[in-house]
């Protein structure tokens, strides 16, 4: 399987990168395959992949998924985007599958226009449950996890009032929403959407690993911050859901293992 993976991180420290390549390897290793995996620069260096892969994994990243709009990389990255889309149309040609994470979601959705782009009321961090749709709940990618499942959670922006008709007139379909919290009187985000049959993103991060996340939570001036933005408990409550195995470790196992089998089993039929 050759992979690429689109890094929109632009330089800053994060555990999604680890996350993504030990997916990766894990997957190669369980499944006896060669694994070819490539890294490529997005937004320091506006380098994207050619259409030489199987998969495509496109990462989260800092800052504005809204004042990027117009820049060097996101030509260079739409340009690829289109490109995969094109080449997915023509017959007798082996696929190509495509996994938008955070970050990518939401500029992708921006450029496709499925929705509003725009800044959370206050920043969303931490562990929280998301609700299947009736197409998330025949979606096979998302086969083997509950209603609602978990997710590691960490953004400042939000897709949200999805165009039904921008949906529909490219063959997309909302998986995922936020949890519905009766008392606040906000609109739930759009957490997940198949946007055609080879391409899958979500607003969260279904790389993100319990150990990963547990020690990024425990650093004293993380911790410091959470519990000042959120409070002792949920603070507590947070590193209580990383360790039960039908919250996150679940997610973790499911989403990604999930898209590298269809991608596999599309290879060899």
């Amino acid at each position: 399987m050759k992979v690429a993976v689109l890094d929109l991180y632009e330089g800053v420290p994060n555990e999604g990168m680890r996350c993504i390549r030990e997916l990766l390897l894990q997957f190669a290793e369980s499944h006896q395959i060669p694994l070819q995996l490539n890294e490529f620069d997005v937004r320091g260096q506006a380098n994207v992949p050619d259409l030489d892969y199987d998969v495509y994994i496109s990462t989260g990243g800092p800052g504005s998924p809204v004042d990027s709009a117009g820049s060097n990389w996101e030509h260079a990255y739409f340009s690829w985007l289109q490109s995969v889309m094109d080449w997915n149309l023509q017959e007798n040609k082996p696929k190509k599958h495509v996994f938008l994470i955070c970050h990518s979601f939401q500029i992708v959705c921006r450029y496709f226009e499925l929705g509003e782009v725009c800044r959370r009321k206050s920043p969303a961090f931490g562990v929280f449950p998301v609700h299947l749709t009736a197409g998330g709940e025949k979606e096979p990618i998302f086969g083997g996890l509950d209603d609602p499942f978990y997710i590691v959670d960490s953004r400042h922006w939000q897709v949200i009032k999805p165009s039904e008709e921008r949906l529909a007139a490219m063959g997309a379909e909302i998986l995922a929403i936020e949890k519905e919290r009766p008392h606040v009187p906000l609109e739930r985000a759009t957490m997940a959407i198949r946007f055609n049959p080879f391409m899958i993103g979500t607003q969260f991060h279904p790389e993100a690993d319990a150990g990963g996340m547990h020690t990024y939570l425990s650093a004293p001036a993380r911790r410091q911050r959470v519990v000042a933005d959120h409070g002792a408990e949920k603070y507590e409550n947070m590193l209580e859901l990383l360790q039960q195995p039908d919250k996150i470790l679940l997610t973790h196992d499911t989403l990604l293992p999930n898209f590298l089998e269809a991608a596999l089993q599309y290879q060899h039929t």
